[in-house]
């Protein structure tokens, strides 16, 4: 039987996946940093601010107070921004039950180290990695909020634990395919990002259907390349986790991403983007480390090389033709 669960972050993914865990019939506890947010998702059962219109079940109490989401859970989803999930692992450490499963809904690296969300709460907390898992996939909040049919994938090193987690999150509208690759799992929810700021930039610049095809292509090759070459399985980056959030990422208005680089393909700068957006665009981010992580392995990443050309003002949005960088040569079969 379902019981009781913690989800940590009450933004539009973090507050859809209470709802989603509250109408799998968990128990649901959700921790907001604002407490006035908090209250009113109590007492009117919605979060307006991020999820307009969409009905929240009674099952689910918001809170300001951590210790008190975190009493008792037997799973903790953690849906931060990922440069401050650090920060908040010290603050949750000593109020996690030592039995309790930790699940990452981020989709990001850490800046200062490369680390992707699953190895920072694996140091940070010092957890066993079976007791982890990550979950990804097309998984625009506001469609889940509002119980459109899609599927995701819960990875862990542990099967158990990703079959835990998925049986707890399982509903008539969300349903979960199991899987032990993490790496994969998770750089396929990091890199999809950076290539739909590529895309939003060249809508932005007012380009079309061939152009953006032609980069959602070649980046679903950076993609798999980079991702293998930190052990990831490439058919991992063929599947929901890697070409179908990709497509969803891509081609959605409701894409945080996709909304950054649009606006940086209007001409906006990074810094006005940035303050422009009401969350956090995780790819913005991501760019510079994930390039950093290419480089090391000897990855060739010429889309993503763009963007970070695009964001440090080096690159005129209207330039912005990664797909023809490369020499032509399709060295995967496409």
């Amino acid at each position: 039987m379902p019981g009781r669960v913690a989800v940590l972050g009450a933004g539009s993914w973090g507050t859809t996946f209470a709802k989603v865990l509250a109408d799998a019939g968990c128990s649901v506890a959700l921790w907001a940093r604002r407490p006035d947010l908090a209250a009113r998702i109590t007492r009117e059962h919605r979060n307006d601010e991020y999820l307009p219109g969409v009905a929240l079940p009674a099952g689910i109490v918001a809170s300001g107070d951590l210790a008190a989401v975190l009493e008792g859970a037997e799973a903790v989803f953690v849906s931060v921004p990922s440069q401050s999930l650090r920060e908040n692992l010290v603050a949750i450490g000593p109020l996690l039950d030592p039995e309790a499963r930790v699940v990452s809904l981020m989709k990001g690296v850490e800046s200062a180290t490369g680390l992707r969300m699953s190895e920072v709460i694996e140091h940070e907390l010092d957890l066993d990695p079976a007791r982890v898992a990550v979950v990804s996939g097309p998984n625009l909040a506001l469609e889940i909020a509002l119980e459109q049919p899609t599927a995701s994938v819960v990875a862990s090193s542990d099967l158990e634990t990703a079959t835990t987690i998925a049986r707890l999150a399982t509903t008539r509208y969300l349903r979960f395919f199991v899987g032990g690759d993490v790496v994969g799992t998770e750089f396929g929810g990091v890199l999809k990002n950076l290539i739909a700021v590529a895309i939003g930039i060249v809508d932005g610049v007012g380009y079309g259907e061939n152009t953006k095809a032609s980069i959602i292509t070649r980046g679903l090759v950076e993609m798999t390349d980079f991702a293998v070459a930190f052990g990831a399985r490439p058919e991992t980056l063929a599947g929901l986790a890697g070409l179908g959030d990709l497509i969803a990422t891509c081609e959605s208005p409701l894409s945080r991403n996709n909304t950054a680089g649009r606006l940086l393909g209007e001409g906006h700068g990074y810094a006005e983007v940035v303050g422009m957006m009401s969350q956090t665009a995780e790819g913005l981010a991501s760019v510079a480390p994930v390039l950093e992580l290419a480089a090391s392995k000897g990855i060739d990443m010429p889309i993503v090389g763009q963007v970070a050309e695009v964001l440090a003002g080096t690159l005129a949005p209207r330039d912005i033709a990664p797909h023809l960088t490369t020499d032509g040569e399709e060295p995967h079969g496409e």
